[in-house]
């Protein structure tokens, strides 16, 4: 492990949770519409992802692992550099009718890799975040 990387973690370990949210959201320019609580979770809407996104400097390539009438599955590989290193992880997402109440599913299992890795890269999951796109159940109940 790099020294930059270890005095990284050494001082992302000594804060609160709270304190690497309230972080993350001033690193990446979210604001309150980027953000809501979920029962247990917190949730992060696509516009937020996709500061965090740009923010962090996170480049994403996406295959098509499968893509049939009701169902789509997708492999979101992304790479940041974090000092002098560059990350990389790979990870999914997939939707059907099962777990997608549109009939859209390759790009929701887009957009859904898109979060996941966000989210992955910068450790947001230790945290308690959740994509919005992740589950249909994850949108903000729009009731006003």
């Amino acid at each position: 492990m790099s020294e930059s990387k270890e005095a990284v973690t050494k001082s992302a370990q000594s804060l609160t949770k709270g304190d690497q949210l309230k972080a993350l959201y001033t690193e990446c320019g979210l604001v309150k519409e980027d953000v809501h609580k979920h029962r247990h979770y917190i949730i992060i809407t696509r516009t937020g992802i996709e500061k965090i996104q740009y923010a962090k400097g996170i480049d994403v390539r996406f295959e098509v692992i499968q893509c049939e009438v009701g169902f789509a599955a997708v492999k979101a590989v992304g790479t940041m550099k974090v000092g002098e290193v560059t990350e990389r992880i790979e990870t999914y997402g997939s939707a059907y009718q099962g777990n997608c109440t549109n009939n859209y599913y390759l790009e929701m299992a887009e957009k859904r890799a898109l979060s996941r890795i966000v989210l992955k890269m910068t450790k947001a999951y230790s945290l308690g975040v959740f994509g919005e796109d992740e589950a249909d159940d994850f949108k903000k109940n729009k009731t006003a």
